[in-house]
């Protein structure tokens, strides 16, 4: 997870996310991007992303599109979708 941790951090230098997003994947830990920032410490966001690490390094590669896994039950959202959907900007950025 420190990987994922570094590659988004980086990700947030360069593209502002506004709002507060949580990637939780279970007992490997969870993300949270949050006042420009990105922390594996636990806090609650406007939006949850449950999903395996496995699925979380793929969708960092873009080896996953988001849609398809959202409807194929590999990622679960939770609480506010928009702020999920302004991940697409700083997804490509911490590639």
């Amino acid at each position: 997870m420190e990987e994922i941790l570094a590659k988004l951090q980086k990700g947030l230098e360069s593209q502002s996310f506004d709002g507060s997003l949580k990637f939780d994947c279970g007992d490997d830990g969870v993300i949270v991007l949050a006042d420009g920032t990105a922390t594996d410490q636990d806090q609650e966001a406007e939006c949850t992303l449950k999903m395996s690490k496995d699925n979380l390094e793929k969708l960092l590669k873009g080896k996953l599109n988001p849609m398809m896994a959202v409807t194929m039950g590999k990622i679960k959202v939770s609480g506010n979708p928009g702020v999920a959907m302004k991940l697409a900007d700083l997804l490509k950025n911490a590639r």
